[in-house]
């Protein structure tokens, strides 16, 4: 068996996903590794026979495909929460890593590492490979012999497993220490609109003489309005509000929004009204349409030009995946989102047009625009860039792909080039590009760690390790958690950042069951892996 597997490194590859897939979705205690198991199932396979090996490409597909959609996904988020609080949580990891390299130094002078272990060993614990090949390509320059550079791949072979472990199980401890509750958590982070809002419809007798023959506008601008007023009934005539219409006294307004904001209105218009108006289907139909147009995506609602905009539709909710928001002229388009729209029946037909309304255009992937943003993220991680004391960075598979899909997930579309995929595109590349990466890690170190770490002085290198990680991780969580006040699901994305490490960030998303983590991993990871860099070719320079 073993040497077929040895043979078809494709066979181990889906037997790795596969049984990995399956004791993810095994839950004790209300807890599951997820996609995470696969990582887990790779090294114990890896550690069967030094042959069973993947090819490299695998786990490097898997990383661009990860990251790329990540970013994608979290370039909007990204921006907005930079511009909110992201310098301090970027000083913040500096602070922790800064920290994480305080340990090492003091892990080498008890145990007397020598500095290309700990470089190594630093590298490890926080499993950024990058940070790995500074440090080798410093002892090439300095004309090291073979033996000398396999010192800093002991270090970061042991620590490595333990860099990925330490930190799940970090995660799971604060959660159960402070019994997080992970929808509770993202509501802080409602703004971004990655957690679900409770809404509803509330019909209101116009009762209140300040709001009478005020352009609504006007009402909208005087008082912080986070609702929709969609209908209006005056008499027996029903018709559709739009930025001009007036109130009249006995007039019935239907108001879509959250609870709080729509007693709110309540309160300021009038009275609950006996009758609703969202039931009233005489003249105005309700349906739900996929956006799958190429031609409106990427464009705020404002912008659009609506077969029947004035007055004969409204746009009230745009569904983003498993999100329903609440529609302005600000909302943006995107690929996949189904609008709600209120119309005239035979009206509906030309609007389905308009947006796409196609199922089957949603499941293509425009190869065109995910092939350009790919090439463009992996030549800008081959670029060298100069800093200071004569090293050269490079961002690499994972760092050039995540910061071209930033931007251009921000920006949406260039002329007819839409950037944005699908939702459910996205969340499909995203894992298996995931489940790539984490079988192709699993398998390639599962044997070097289970051999190195029989080696003399592999158990110390080890606990010393795994000191670091936990350290890390629970001075990341305590500290951003209880002082800084950052929500628990953001902020486990940045200690997956911190790690520059896939396998937490898909382990944080499974407990989290929302997109918040991925905002905590992208506004951080830039930042984190260079200073990695940095710090482990300092920590060697050190130490030596």
């Amino acid at each position: 068996m073993i040497d077929a597997l040895i043979e078809n490194p494709l066979l181990l590859l889906f037997i790795v996903a596969a049984l990995g897939y399956a004791i993810g979705r095994i839950k004790i205690q209300g807890s599951s590794l997820g996609v995470a198991a696969v990582l887990f199932v790779g090294l114990a396979a890896g550690a069967l026979d030094p042959r069973l090996s993947l090819p490299e490409i695998i786990f490097l597909l898997g990383l661009v495909i990860f990251v790329y959609t990540i970013g994608l996904g979290s370039g909007p988020g990204f921006f907005a929460s930079f511009n909110r609080r992201g310098l301090r949580d970027n000083l913040f990891v500096l602070g922790v890593l800064v920290v994480a390299a305080g340990l090492t130094v003091a892990a080498a002078f008890l145990l007397q590492l020598k500095g290309t272990v700990a470089a190594g060993m630093f590298a490890g614990s926080l499993t950024n490979t990058p940070a790995l090949a500074g440090v080798l390509d410093a002892l090439r320059a300095a004309g090291a012999s073979e033996s000398l550079l396999a010192e800093p791949v002991i270090g970061y072979s042991i620590a490595y497993p333990m860099g990925v472990l330490g930190m799940i199980f970090a995660v799971l401890v604060g959660k159960r220490l402070w019994k997080i509750d992970y929808q509770a958590e993202s509501e802080k982070l409602r703004s971004f609109h990655l957690v679900e809002q409770e809404f509803y419809n509330q019909t209101i007798r116009v009762t209140q003489p300040a709001v009478i023959d005020v352009p609504l506008h006007t009402l909208a601008s005087q008082h912080p309005w986070a609702v929709l007023v969609t209908r209006v009934k005056r008499g027996n005539t029903l018709f559709l509000a739009d930025a001009d219409t007036t109130f009249q006294v006995d007039d019935r307004v239907n108001v879509l929004g959250t609870p709080g904001e729509v007693d709110a209105v309540t309160a300021l218009l009038g009275e609950p009204a006996d009758e609703q108006l969202v039931f009233d289907r005489s003249q105005y139909d309700v349906r739900r349409i996929f956006v799958s147009n190429p031609a409106i995506v990427g464009r705020k609602l404002a912008d659009l030009k609506l077969p029947y905009q004035q007055p004969g539709a409204l746009i009230t909710r745009v569904r983003q995946g498993d999100i329903d928001l609440l529609a302005d002229g600000n909302t943006v388009l995107e690929l996949g989102d189904r609008v709600r729209v209120v119309a005239k029946r035979d009206e509906m037909r030309v609007l389905s047009q308009f947006f796409g309304d196609s199922y089957k255009a949603l499941s293509e992937i425009n190869l065109l625009s995910f092939g350009l943003g790919v090439t463009l993220g992996l030549l800008l991680g081959l670029v060298p860039i100069p800093l200071p004391g004569g090293v050269t960075l490079e961002l690499g598979y994972a760092g050039g792909p995540l910061l071209v899909a930033l931007v251009l997930g921000a920006v949406r579309r260039t002329g007819p080039v839409v950037w944005t995929l699908p939702y459910s595109a996205n969340l499909t590349l995203r894992q298996v590009g995931l489940t790539l990466l984490l079988a192709g890690i699993g398998v390639r170190s599962g044997y070097i760690f289970f051999d190195t770490f029989a080696q003399s002085g592999g158990l110390t290198i080890f606990l010393a390790a795994a000191t670091i990680t936990f350290a890390v991780a629970f001075l990341t969580l305590w500290f951003g958690y209880k002082v800084l006040k950052i929500p628990y699901p953001l902020l486990t994305g940045m200690l997956a950042a911190l790690q520059t490490q896939p396998a937490v960030l898909g382990f944080s998303l499974e407990q989290s069951k929302n997109e918040v983590p991925n905002i905590g991993y992208a506004l951080v990871f830039p930042i984190a892996t260079i200073a990695k860099i940095l710090l482990a070719q300092a920590l060697y320079l050190l130490l030596r």
